[in-house]
């Protein structure tokens, strides 16, 4: 990331929004680099004092930027630099605020990408059945080979040394198997914790296991600028996390070095290695098992749009999702009671020849 002269006062803007606003610190990054970019293209062209810059100025900046960025990102620079140049000036930074009626981009309401209920329980249920059939291979179901007594006798012949070589390449498939099987056991703990919570992703990853409340069904969640909320879950999610803390995570947790596995000790979900599970892999799970599902490819937060539409089609309440979904606005869990119209329209086009 460029640095500019600029660099003390975007410190103090991003330290302000992180003590008043409680931002996450992915937006409080994209925030910092947003405003880095455009104080830099200005310093560029000759700029040294705030004062300086002009409507016309953030209008040409806006001009730039769009050329290779989407309405929703320059959403987003636009709200960053609105927000620092109102901060300016409330703080005598600067004596006018230059971006005051700087207008945001509008962005194109687009519908929520979902599965179906039967797609999302095709989802789980290929998971489910990785599961099982990792675990019996785990049990030596596939890889048992009964020997001849012919071939007993023969193996009773040869040294020790060649029994050790030969016994080592089986521990190691061993662990390998094991390994498998808990890796398995995490992602169907994953995608059900996922779908029946519509939790994020960020919250999904951060979470340890002491949010987990077995005794009521519900886990504790931190979201967005630090808010928390409890929220339910049912028991097919109950069952999978039971056998992911119980046989898989020990498993994945041995791996893991001394200083890894201090630092993860209370990680619900870990990584191959052991330490805390990382966003892009906890993503690449649900695509993956969407592939192997044979249903449309989704991300997290797409599984997270399914459980509210499906929330919403089984009769919960609009507020209820909210509470559960975590959603400031009431507005943008709205959303989702389109797509369910949208799904009732193709399931009376479908069902109706007169439609």
């Amino acid at each position: 990331m460029s640095s500019t002269q600029f660099d003390g006062d975007i410190d103090s803007f991003v330290s302000y929004l992180k003590s008043n606003r409680g931002l996450s610190a992915n937006t409080l990054k994209a925030y910092r680099a947003d405003l880095t970019a455009c104080l830099h293209l200005f310093e560029l062209r000759g700029v040294t004092d705030l004062n300086e810059i002009t409507l016309d100025d953030l209008r040409s900046w806006m001009a730039v930027e769009s050329r290779d960025h989407a309405r929703s990102s320059m959403a987003r620079k636009t709200v960053a630099v609105r927000g620092f140049f109102a901060w300016a000036y409330e703080h005598g930074v600067t004596n006018t605020d230059p971006a005051a009626t700087l207008m945001t981009p509008s962005i194109p309401s687009t519908l929520p990408a979902v599965l179906t209920e039967s797609q999302a329980e095709q989802l789980l249920d290929v998971a489910e059945q990785a599961v099982a059939t990792n675990q019996y291979k785990d049990d030596g179901g596939a890889a048992a080979a009964p020997g001849s007594g012919k071939a007993a006798g023969k193996t009773a012949d040869k040294s020790a040394d060649t029994v050790n070589r030969s016994e080592a390449p089986a521990r190691a498939d061993k662990r390998d198997n094991a390994r498998v099987t808990a890796e398995s056991q995490r992602n169907a703990a994953i995608l059900e914790l996922l779908y029946a919570t519509g939790i994020r992703v960020a919250e999904l990853v951060s979470m340890d296991i002491a949010d987990i409340d077995f005794s009521n069904r519900t886990i504790k969640v931190t979201g967005k600028g630090n808010k928390q909320r409890v929220v339910p879950f049912g028991l097919p999610a109950q069952r999978a996390l039971e056998t992911w803390l119980e046989q898989g995570r020990p498993v994945l947790a041995r791996t893991a070095t001394d200083a890894v596995k201090s630092r993860a000790a209370n990680a619900l979900f870990l990584g191959a290695r052991g330490g805390r599970i990382d966003q892009r892999i906890a993503r690449d799970i649900v695509h993956r098992a969407a592939r192997e599902a044979g249903v449309p490819d989704i991300s997290p937060h797409a599984l997270r749009h399914s459980a509210a539409t499906h929330m919403l089609d089984g009769g919960a309440d609009l507020r209820e999702v909210q509470e559960m979904l975590g959603h400031s606005s009431l507005k943008t869990t709205q959303r989702y009671t389109h797509v369910s119209i949208e799904q009732l329209k193709n399931r009376y086009g479908q069902a109706f020849p007169r439609a």
